[in-house]
């Protein structure tokens, strides 16, 4: 599975995008403290990978990818690679044909992969999802429900 966005905000903390089955398998991107996280659940436990450096809440943009395979975890920020191994072998994929909420997501939904809830708070563009073959660019004026979203648009810096 592959993420990709742009993203700038000025704000330190917020829900980039979760993904989240009624059990446990899930997919959490956020920003935590001024640094991306990416969270995974393949059933076994949660595996995290993080950013550090630079602060990313600088109202600049940002190019993110995200990437899980197999046995591990990728993220990249602006082409700084950060990975982490899956430790647990015997499970490989986080399988959920559950909503994908971009932003934050409802009161009252469960998301296994998300540490905060704060949504996000500034501009996102280019946002691809991928998984195996499948590159889905997302449409998000044909989303199911958007609140606190205008797509196609960005307010100034």
């Amino acid at each position: 599975m592959l993420v990709s966005l742009e993203f700038r905000t000025s704000r330190s903390e917020g829900v980039f995008l979760g993904i989240s089955s009624a059990k446990v398998d899930a997919v959490g991107l956020e920003m935590v403290d001024g640094q991306v996280v990416f969270n995974v659940n393949n059933g076994a436990g949660r595996v995290s990978v993080r950013s550090i450096g630079q602060m990313l809440c600088d109202g600049q943009w940002h190019h993110l990818l995200a990437r899980k395979t197999k046995h591990a975890l990728t993220l990249s920020i602006d082409g700084s690679k950060y990975n982490t191994l899956n430790p647990y072998p015997q499970s490989t994929s986080a399988e959920t044909n559950n909503p994908v909420y971009l932003g934050g997501f409802p009161a009252g939904v469960k998301q296994n992969c998300l540490t905060i809830r704060s949504s996000f708070r500034g501009c996102l563009r280019n946002l691809q999802l991928a998984k195996s073959h499948l590159n889905i660019p997302l449409d998000l004026s044909s989303s199911h429900y958007l609140s606190g979203v205008t797509p196609y648009s960005c307010p100034a810096a």
